[in-house]
């Protein structure tokens, strides 16, 4: 049933959204030179890498500078880019990872390899589902990229902070999964962004 709705729900996102899709894509090409689309090796359910899209939001070789995010003004993210950004419509393209099956609408979110090597045996248990657009770490960690430029070294905070709580609380989510706690993560998802747009 779960899957059924995946497929119902972003084929509906990707065929309604079509227009809106031309109109990024267009202020992307017009704003900075590169791809519209952006393609990074994520790991998904069983432990197996996958490509994930996303509207590309930086400048070119982005990558090189580090892989996360720091602060609202990273000087890699482009204008358009941070518009996309604030209201989380950079994230629109993994429909198309949800329709190919590699992800959920709602599941883990999926993290770099990286990241993943530095897993306990119990988190790995993250990787026994589909990983998903949103989830409860991303309503707690919406404004992540806020937290990070706070510290003093960032990446050290994310892997001895932050990553340990989304993964207690990804666990969390697959002891008590269901098509009503999905809605229900979906519904505030939506209203954090909206929060976060004021």
């Amino acid at each position: 049933m779960k899957r059924f709705f995946d497929i119902l729900l972003s084929l509906l996102v990707l065929l309604c959204g079509l227009p809106f899709g031309l109109i990024i894509a267009l202020a992307i090409l017009l704003d900075s030179k590169g791809k519209v689309i952006y393609k990074q090796s994520r790991v998904g359910k069983d432990n197996v890498d996958f490509m994930l899209y996303k509207y590309r939001t930086m400048c070119e070789n982005a990558d090189h500078g580090g892989l996360l995010t720091v602060g609202d003004h990273d000087m890699r993210v482009t204008r358009v880019g941070a518009f996309l950004r604030k209201y989380k419509i950079d994230e629109f393209p993994q429909f198309l990872n949800i329709l190919k099956g590699e992800m959920s609408v709602v599941g883990p979110r999926p993290e770099v390899r990286k990241y993943v090597n530095l897993y306990t045996p119990e988190q790995m248990r993250v990787l026994s589902v589909r990983p998903g657009l949103t989830d409860y770490a991303s309503i707690r960690y919406v404004d992540e990229n806020a937290l990070l430029a706070k510290s003093e070294n960032p990446e050290k905070a994310y892997i001895e902070e932050i990553m340990p709580d989304k993964l207690k609380l990804n666990l969390q989510y697959i002891d008590e999964r269901s098509l009503w706690v999905d809605a229900k993560i979906v519904l505030k998802t939506l209203g954090a962004i909206f929060v976060r747009g004021k």
